[in-house]
């Protein structure tokens, strides 16, 4: 179980052009979600720590993304 609540993953997935989601596939595209923002996060979290600071800014978050796959 992830962190992130599924119906707003089905909402994503929906909006996106989907007509129907399962379960199955929501709580996929949610652990997914949640281990690519895991490393986003450690990334960005270096960053800051680079920079000097450990408040972690958007600018940080928005670097960590550009590197992070």
């Amino acid at each position: 179980m992830t962190d992130i609540p599924l119906a707003p993953v089905g909402r994503i997935v929906k909006k996106s052009g989907a007509e129907r989601v399962s379960s199955d596939a929501n709580e996929e595209l949610a652990k997914l979600m949640e281990q690519y923002a895991s490393r986003i996060a450690k990334e960005a979290i270096k960053l800051a720590g680079h920079a000097g600071r450990k408040t972690v800014k958007a600018t940080d978050v928005r670097m960590a993304a550009e590197t992070v796959k």
